[in-house]
């Protein structure tokens, strides 16, 4: 059997997809699709496989016809490009098997597929494959358990072309025990965190090490410290293994606030070669955060908290939104101070989004307050930036859209995030650093610096920002320079989308004055 793995295109301009900054270092996306490379581990050992990612390269004809059986996974982001995709498959009579976390929760979107197979691969893909050996495979695959993680296979690394990106990723936890309205990752996955052993972990470090990998890795966990007493037994583990191998490796992940309350925790992470988190902070507003059930935020301040972390040598993206039915008048000017408070360059700021299949999603249905197809990604729209708030809010629409205005054009302005990342940088502590790029790696990033430089000089609106930042870095935390640069980077993306959404949230908020109708529900 000839099988084709589709990761469909993230056609939405966004905050994650910075690939301007990706250019640098002359890759073409940031991360690799593990979900698909992992469903490939699960698919019988004598088909013939190949996998195309449409962010970094274009599906031709022939690779199309090649295939016996296409296999699509699909976030919602990638559900235009998914659907286009589904379509152009059966119209050559090739059969389509669709699975992901969009279908998960929205299967009826995607019916045109021959079969969705539907929740955590591990349970569903077993199931479909045996129904097919026999001739008897069924339109939809759903089962709501919880895979064993511990069972779960090597994702097959070796059907990547890892120059392509930014980096690749591995999973160690899946589920987070919090409970917040808004997401999805608790219907999806549980709120009981399960891991794989730290066998499993090593074993998929040495199979991205044997195929010659060396840099970023990303532990793609929604929760890296779901559960904390895993996670300690894990990161000695990786220590040992790391230093058998002079630390070919440097980590990222996501992981929640709370993780500032455990020193010991920040210093393992620290040891192990984790140079950057993203946290969730959704907002400063205390009542906001109970209200959204985040209590976890509420419990630890939080621009103290991102400064512990930054002390074990840590950079913090953070996340906000806008848009909830708590907030209480203006909310720019709180988000903005605490963005500057803390110093966190990097911050996500979107509108509220009811995804599909949460607990937001199911009271806004009962209050009547969801809008018709709020389950389909609209086309051309940049995500929750400009796509979000697709329910009746409580306040007047065009005050939402007016808050986050002042929140990107503020923290977005290039002295703002420059300063930030001065400050940011400074607080971080490098001593402790063991992972060293190779010869042609240092040249390859030495290079990519060399094109941030003159792409930031030659732009006069960034010029005296950049200076003025690399230099204090230099001069005030020179072990960092590294990172710090790196986080001036992602402005090469960060400017210009933040001036993309500015404009379609300012046509936003003429729309909305031209219909006076279109506003807030009654409490």
């Amino acid at each position: 059997m000839r099988a084709l793995l589709i990761h469909p295109e993230f056609r939405s301009a966004s905050f994650w997809n910075y690939r301007e900054t990706c250019g640098l270092l002359d890759a073409r996306y940031p991360a690799a699709p593990l979900g698909l490379c992992t469903v490939a581990a699960l698919l019988p050992r004598d088909w013939e496989l190949r996998l195309v990612d449409r962010n970094v390269e274009q599906l031709d004809e022939a690779t199309l016809a090649w295939a016996d059986i296409v296999l699509i996974g699909a976030m919602l982001p990638q559900q235009r490009d998914c659907l286009d995709l589904i379509r152009r498959a059966r119209a050559l009579g090739k059969r389509v098997v669709v699975g992901g976390p969009d279908p998960t929760s929205s299967p009826h979107v995607y019916r045109e597929a021959s079969h969705l197979v539907l929740g955590e691969g591990e349970v569903t893909v077993p199931q479909f494959l045996a129904d097919l050996a026999r001739g008897e495979a069924k339109p939809v695959y759903q089962d709501a358990a919880k895979a064993d993680v511990s069972q779960s296979p090597v994702p097959r690394f070796d059907l990547l072309r890892f120059n392509l990106y930014n980096h690749v990723g591995i999973q160690f936890c899946r589920g987070c025990p919090f409970n917040c309205e808004f997401c999805d990752i608790i219907e999806l996955y549980g709120r009981r965190p399960r891991a794989k052993t730290p066998e499993q972990i090593l074993q998929e470090l040495q199979t991205l090490y044997d195929l010659g990998y060396r840099g970023h890795v990303d532990l793609v966990d929604d929760n890296f410290i779901g559960n904390k007493k895993l996670v300690k037994e894990l990161l000695p583990r990786m220590k040992v293994w790391l230093e058998e191998r002079n630390w070919p490796f440097e980590f990222t992940t996501e992981a929640s606030i709370n993780l500032a309350d455990d020193p010991a925790l920040l210093e393992m992470m620290r040891d192990v070669g984790f140079f950057a988190i993203f946290v969730g902070i959704e907002s400063p507003d205390e009542k906001t955060l109970t209200a959204m059930q985040k209590r976890q935020n509420t419990r630890r301040p939080i621009v103290e908290s991102i400064q512990k972390i930054y002390q074990h040598g840590i950079f913090v993206n953070a996340g906000f939104i806008i848009g909830f039915d708590s907030e209480q008048g203006s909310v720019a000017r709180g988000i903005i101070e605490c963005i500057e408070e803390a110093a966190v360059p990097a911050s996500m700021v979107g509108l509220l989004y009811a995804l599909p299949n949460t607990q937001l999603t199911r009271r806004l249905t009962a209050e009547g307050r969801l809008h018709a197809n709020h389950d389909l990604q609209p086309e051309g729209e940049s995500d929750q930036c400009t796509a979000g708030i697709n329910f009746a809010p409580r306040r007047p629409r065009a005050d939402i859209l007016g808050d986050y205005l002042k929140v990107v054009e503020s923290v977005y302005a290039p002295e703002r995030y420059f300063e930030r990342v001065l400050r940011a940088g400074q607080q971080l502590d490098s001593r402790h650093r063991r992972y060293r790029p190779s010869l042609g790696k240092q040249l390859k990033e030495f290079r990519g610096f060399l094109r941030l430089v003159k792409k930031l000089s030659l732009k006069e609106s960034t010029r005296k920002p950049f200076w003025k930042a690399l230099l204090g870095a230099l001069a005030s935390n020179p072990g960092s320079i590294r990172y710090t640069v790196s986080m001036m980077a992602l402005y090469l993306h960060f400017g210009p989308f933040s001036e993309f959404v500015s404009r379609k949230i300012r046509q936003a908020i003429e729309e909305e004055q031209r219909s006076p109708s279109r506003v807030a529900s009654a409490a």
